[in-house]
């Protein structure tokens, strides 16, 4: 079958493909019908191909022909059945525009398809295609769209899983700190312990062989006198003198008495522990009152392990997250402030170029607040005030923000020289969140705010 054309299997007469096809004897083979409608025509039984009489009144039907013409037509191999009427068997060569549907030669003809318009199928076919690719061009759009989509959220989950490993590594770095610090802590208290302990065991088994020697003499003076009062007249008559001169003479001793502080001063070491240890742990660990939030950093920034620095770097690969900040080379502190006061210092050192402020919830330009120092200039500037250039008398090293949301006041100053910088005066109505912008490898850094504990009675 597969070295078999169509054009092998087609009708001399109707040249489509044979239909109970009969064989005359000179070889030729046509449908039957198809003969018979010739024969008819013509009024003489002859081959319609060689014009060879048939001596044969009803020719012999050729059912090798006939099965491979159905084998043919099942298969489908360029004479699919789906190309053929299935009224007619014909095939469809047309394409009907009223009923959106192909028809063969008959149906054009037909009733059904009367004063119908119809076009070749492959104009049909072509016009139909452009009209389907234009209706097909927004889902291919949308297919892309998600497509990307979802190669982000693979981004994402990868970023995610290196997050998290980064996160844990840094949680146990920090927790190895502390378990230090606790054993050593447990180390040197256990150790002032035993040495309370040791003292005063030595002090108490001095104390108690002082005792025991001052027993066992007062016991041999005593045991001596309750023998000799045991002892007959005339014996005891006969010792009293020396041992009455022993008892006597017997040297005084100190009334003994309990020692103070002889236990374990267990308040110096048990009472209110878990505190003590807490406010010596000032000495470990030190509070930012603003941590940088790297999920809002900008591709070309860097952040330090403990969040708290952040420096200009190479494009990062990072997922295109919904919490990025919106503006180049910045990021975002990761608490925003909606009430109270607050301040923060950033030290700003060598960097060339930066600026430092607050960014509204809403994320648009006229809800941006900072100073900006660029090209050796310092510059004030948001949406609410004009540009305005700001003097230094001494190069900046930290700047202090103030932010006082009730009263409506974002300040800047020297936090060095504690000299004023520049005030905006703003009515905030949203959530303002820590703004840092740099383009320079030089960090700029939140310092620590001083810890301290408090104490203060019920």
């Amino acid at each position: 079958m597969s070295s078999i054309s169509e054009e092998d299997l087609c009708c001399p007469i109707c040249t489509e493909v044979f239909r109970d096809p009969v064989v005359l004897s000179c070889g030729h083979s046509f449908c039957q019908t198809c003969l018979q409608q010739w024969w008819q025509a013509n009024k003489e039984r002859q081959c319609p191909c060689c014009k060879r009489k048939s001596s044969k009144g009803e020719p012999p039907g050729n059912l090798l022909l006939k099965n491979l013409c159905e084998a043919f037509l099942w298969r489908g191999e360029r004479g699919d059945a789906a190309a053929r009427c299935r009224l007619h068997s014909k095939k469809l060569r047309l394409f009907c525009l009223d009923h959106q549907q192909p028809a063969c030669l008959v149906c054009r003809d037909s009733k059904t398809h009367d004063r119908h318009a119809f076009r070749p199928v492959d104009e049909a076919a072509q016009a139909l295609r452009e009209k389907l690719q234009v209706e097909l061009k927004p889902l291919q759009e949308k297919l892309t769209l998600f497509e990307e989509c979802r190669e982000n959220q693979q981004q994402t989950v990868e970023h995610m899983m290196l997050q998290a490993r980064q996160t844990e590594g840094l949680i146990k770095e920090q927790f190895q700190k502390l378990h230090q610090f606790l054993h050593e802590e447990e180390e040197a208290r256990m150790a002032r312990l035993r040495d309370e302990q040791e003292q005063k065991k030595q002090l108490m088994n001095e104390e108690i062989r002082v005792l025991s020697r001052n027993i066992s003499s007062l016991s041999d003076v005593i045991g001596a006198t309750q023998t000799l009062l045991r002892d007959r007249d005339v014996s005891f008559l006969n010792n009293f003198k020396a041992t009455a001169e022993k008892v006597r003479q017997f040297p005084p001793l100190r009334h003994p008495k309990p020692i103070p502080g002889a236990l374990i001063d267990v308040a110096n070491h048990a009472g209110n522990l878990s505190f003590n240890i807490w406010r010596r742990m000032k000495q470990l660990v030190s509070y930012a009152p603003v941590i940088l939030d790297p999920n809002t950093a900008d591709p070309h920034l860097q952040l330090s392990p403990d969040l708290r620095a952040v420096k200009a770097v190479k494009p990062q690969k990072l997922p295109g997250n919904p919490e990025r900040n919106k503006y180049s080379c910045s990021v975002l502190g990761s608490e925003g402030f909606h009430s109270g006061s607050h301040a923060w210092d950033v030290h700003v050192g060598n960097n060339p170029d930066w600026e430092v402020g607050v960014l509204g919830d809403s994320t648009h330009t006229r809800g941006l607040w900072r100073i900006w120092f660029s090209g050796g200039r310092l510059t004030a500037f948001s949406w609410s005030e004009a540009e305005k250039d700001l003097t230094v008398k001494t190069k900046l090293e930290k700047v202090r923000v103030q932010l006082d949301f009730g009263r409506g006041t974002l300040s800047f100053w020297d936090s060095d020289a504690d000299t004023h910088l520049h005030t905006f005066q703003h009515k905030f109505s949203e959530t303002v969140f820590p703004y840092i912008y740099t383009e320079s490898p030089v960090p700029l850094r939140i310092l620590p705010a001083k810890a301290s504990v408090t104490v203060r009675s019920a």
